[in-house]
């Protein structure tokens, strides 16, 4: 064969390969592929800390095949916890047991990041499996208060929050510095700001939980300001190599609520601070019914793609490798976010790429569990 034939030849294998299996490089950070674990809480922690269930739960999936593993809402502040057992960044005795798993991703080729939360007014909650997750834990039970943008519970399971004064809104946002550095120092690779479901951010974000008339209420400048302020300050602290994800809610599915033309506004202003990727969700700020359908929200990441200009993840009952791979291939999300699916199976990137007629590596003590499956 010629050097020309062989250099055809390779660009034709390189164009087989799908594109959930190109890489995608952000910033100083270049994915091996286009599918990443969604943050999903364990309610598995004591006093913040990383356990040995955490170790297994993410270091099973990490050998699984995919390019980033995005670690559960990690509170920035205690009373920032969704239930008192969800894991914490806001003291610096916590980063060690998060580098150890930093250690162990980077240890089989893949990447790491956390997701930076505040609950705010839907903090201090049973588990997600107690009570359907909903009843408040007392402060005699080992809850605390909540704070958020006004003193509105979320629905009358929840506890009336603590309408932060503005001294108190400048120390949300020096949390989530604080806890950004510490995230740096752990070894992650990537951080994403959690601004939906209805935690403290979207909360703000959103008119129909936010009712102050200072700087941080009433008009669309002033609810966004406090993701914005968040963002911007945490891409100050951070290295410039590394890549800033923010979760957002592309609408509160209520009327007068929060609009899929609000997300892309939003979208547009963070992509101004130096925020890299729009992680795409809906819903969680207001009791709303839904009726989710496979890819039900890969539409929000769309108009972000396409309307500011920013790259976007696809996420929401994304279970379908077919399905997944058409959504990168089409433009319709840059990364697809796989949360629940790979609950039941750690090795749905695996599964997907021989789906897809794609060969991947697998962890060399796995090998042999892989032989004759590609």
């Amino acid at each position: 064969m010629t050097a020309n034939n062989s250099n055809e030849a390779g660009d034709q294998q390189q164009a087989q390969v799908p594109a959930l299996f190109t890489p995608l490089t952000i910033r100083g950070v270049t994915l091996k592929n286009r599918i990443v674990i969604a943050p999903m809480c364990q309610y598995s922690a004591q006093d913040g800390f990383v356990n040995t269930w955490h170790v297994q739960h993410i270091g099973s999936r990490i050998v699984g095949g995919a390019s980033l593993f995005i670690v559960e809402a990690t509170a920035v502040v205690p009373e920032g916890r969704i239930s008192i057992n969800d894991l914490g960044i806001w003291k610096d005795e916590h980063i060690e047991g998060f580098k150890n798993i930093a250690d162990f991703a980077h240890s089989q080729n893949a990447h790491i990041g956390i997701q930076l939360a505040h609950s705010g007014r839907k903090g201090s909650t049973v588990r997600l499996w107690e009570a359907n997750g909903r009843d408040a834990v007392s402060n005699e039970d080992g809850g605390f208060d909540v704070v958020g943008p006004s003193n509105v519970p979320y629905d009358e399971f929840h506890k009336i929050p603590h309408e932060l004064s503005l001294e108190e809104v400048e120390g949300v946002i020096e949390s989530f510095v604080s806890a950004a550095k510490r995230a740096v120092a752990a070894g992650f690779d990537v951080i994403e700001i959690h601004g939906a479901h209805g935690y403290l951010l979207h909360s703000f974000y959103s008119p129909k939980s936010n009712f102050r008339t200072d700087k941080y209420g009433g008009s669309f400048e002033n609810r966004t300001r406090l993701i914005v302020e968040v963002c911007e300050r945490v891409r100050a602290v951070i290295p410039q190599e590394m890549p800033l994800f923010t979760r957002l809610s592309a609408t509160d599915y209520v009327e007068d609520g929060w609009t899929v033309d609000d997300h892309v506004e939003l979208s547009k202003l963070l992509k101004n601070v130096g925020v890299d990727l729009i992680d795409c969700s809906s819903g969680g700020n207001v009791p709303a019914k839904l009726s989710p359908f496979t890819n039900y929200q890969v539409p929000y990441a769309e108009r972000v793609i396409n309307e500011a200009g920013l790259l976007a993840g696809a996420v929401g009952m994304i279970t379908d490798p077919i399905k997944a791979n058409q959504i990168v291939e089409e433009r319709r999300g840059d990364i697809v976010l796989i949360g629940r699916a790979v609950l039941r199976e750690p090795f749905w990137p695996i599964q997907a790429a021989k789906a897809l007629g794609h060969k991947v590596e697998t962890a060399p003590q796995y090998k042999y569990g892989f032989w004759g499956y590609f």
